[in-house]
């Protein structure tokens, strides 16, 4: 695991909870399946005025995307031919998913809206349908428009391990505090690095977010559109930045809620997302214990609440809890479940019924659920390719790479930000060494002089990417260009909380091109 920034977040999180995939086209890539095919030699996208795009009826995601049924008949797929290296444009060529439901308002149309929901891993095809309802003021003008980014889903999707490997793999101890359990985490990441590099080598080196951004530039070209209109989610607004810095003067109605902080490097936001994860198991202690301490199994909240949930993961670390599914609910597991949960204030209930459940059931059904959701596996016990394309896109993009002596000198501090995120947090950092692609900055590039007015979103309650990220986020577009809206409320993912002051605030701003002043704040 790299991070626990991956997905949907609470966007996809709760599309999953709330309708269950089924219907899973079979199971993952095997690290014993041949490489897949590289991208033919000579390949040309021919560029953007020669490419039609041949929009048809949507089939059923594939296993890549997370499986289920198809969408209603209002969404059309269509692929995109994309150069494989942008620096070389008449040479290999990946296909990129692409899917839209138009503008109900034709008469009154902007463009083109695309949107990134994040991870990166996120399968923009599968999430845009499953969301769509959120989004319905803006489709009455706009082309509601996704995609999934190179090396996500079917647009050249990163293949790593198969499905009993995956299992394996997520029930690996996270937190390690022997030399054997060090020991079996490093040996897993090498594993996985490993399949990786098997099944999908060729593409490796280029699912790196320049490129991805580079893709969005070719597919507002493409769709016929003279500035790029932009939704970015989470990872989203750090593909949507880089984006801006490489392309300020196509910037047109652009929207970065939940930010990624671009000046931090791996540590810092690994530490930052611990105290975040916190913060938000705090508010929801609170909250339950508001409601009925009595009944809530983190009692009064506060530290009384941590320490009974620390005291199940040492109990977890030693002994995992059944499941109904013959599966064990492992520390890590556990912990996942829970950072699952707290993405949005939806599942808030879930995660309180998933402790109650191992405190006092001694069962771990709904926390495995909330993890299953978090890792991409769906009931059948199939995975899509999140975790395989967050690494891949991850570790590409930062150089950066951490020992286990880093780790472990860095444990205090992680473990002081957060009893229960700290040590798994940290851990995370060693996902991506080994890795057999360098990566390739030290931080994402995302000033963007001369750019139009971008909004940047911040919530203050979010998990996994802190407020303070928007802000700096704002800082580093420059000066005319950041427009930050704060909302302080809970959850990862501002607008789609319904808050009617954000909402409002968005809209007017996507719809209208009303900005707003900076600094706005919405409760």
């Amino acid at each position: 695991m790299h991070s626990v920034v991956r997905g949907a977040g609470a966007l996809g999180l709760a599309a999953l909870l709330l309708a269950p995939v089924s219907g899973c086209q079979g199971g993952g890539p095997s690290a014993a399946e041949p490489a897949p095919t590289s991208p033919v030699a000579g390949a040309s996208s021919g560029g953007p005025a020669a490419q039609r795009l041949d929009w048809r009826a949507c089939p059923a995601p594939s296993a890549a995307q997370g499986g289920g049924t198809a969408p209603a008949s209002d969404w059309e797929c269509a692929t995109l031919k994309a150069p494989l290296d942008h620096a070389k444009p008449d040479g290999g060529t990946i296909d990129l998913a692409l899917i839209r439901t138009k503008a109900k308002d034709e008469q009154h149309r902007l463009g083109s809206l695309l949107f990134n929901f994040g991870g990166p891993g996120a399968s923009g095809v599968a999430t845009l349908p499953a969301l769509a309802a959120a989004y319905a003021s803006l489709n009455t003008r706009y082309d509601l428009v996704s995609f999934d980014p190179r090396g996500v889903g079917d647009s050249a999707g990163v293949k790593c391990l198969d499905d009993r490997a995956a299992d394996v793999n997520a029930a690996v101890d996270s937190t390690p505090e022997t030399p054997a359990e060090v020991k079996a985490l490093d040996d897993s990441n090498a594993q996985f690095a490993a399949a990786c590099e098997h099944n999908s080598g060729p593409v490796l080196p280029y699912v790196d977010t320049e490129s991805a951004a580079r893709d969005l530039d070719l597919m507002r070209q493409v769709l016929g559109d003279q500035k790029l209109s932009y939704f970015g989610i989470s990872y989203g607004t750090q593909l949507g930045g880089v984006y801006a810095h490489l392309f300020p003067q196509e910037v047109g109605r652009v929207v970065l809620d939940s930010v990624v902080d671009p000046t931090k490097d791996p540590e810092q936001s690994a530490l930052g997302q611990a105290q975040g994860f916190q913060l938000a198991l705090d508010d929801f202690m609170k909250a339950c214990a508001t409601q009925d301490a009595a009944a809530c199994p983190t009692g009064g909240g506060g530290a009384e609440g941590t320490a009974r949930i620390t005291d199940l993961l040492q109990k977890l670390a030693g002994s995992p809890l059944p499941t109904s599914s013959g599966r064990k609910l492992t520390e890590g597991l556990a912990v996942t479940g829970i950072a699952g949960a707290l993405y949005s204030r939806q599942t808030w209930p879930a995660l309180a019924s998933g402790l109650t459940e191992a405190m006092q059931a001694g069962t771990g059904d709904t926390l495995l659920q909330l993890a299953d959701s978090l890792n991409g596996r769906d009931p059948q016990g199939h995975y899509n390719n999140l975790n395989a394309a967050n690494r891949a896109i991850s570790c590409v993009d930062a150089r950066q790479r951490y020992s286990d002596q880093d780790v472990e000198q860095q444990l205090p501090q992680f473990r002081a930000a957060s009893p229960v995120f700290g040590a798994f947090t940290a851990w995370g950092l060693t996902g991506c060494t080994g890795w057999p692609v360098p990566g390739k900055a030290d931080h994402p590039e995302v000033a963007a002089p001369g750019a139009a007015p971008i909004l940047v979103v911040g919530t203050t309650g979010d998990p996994a990417t802190p407020v303070e990220g928007a802000r700096t986020m704002a800082q580093q577009l420059g000066a005319g260009v950041g427009v930050t809206v704060t909302l302080n409320g809970e959850g990862h993912g501002g607008y789609n909380t319904g808050n009617p002051c954000l909402k409002k605030t968005v809209d007017a701003y996507l719809l209208d091109g009303t900005v707003p002043a900076d600094g706005t704040t919405c409760s």
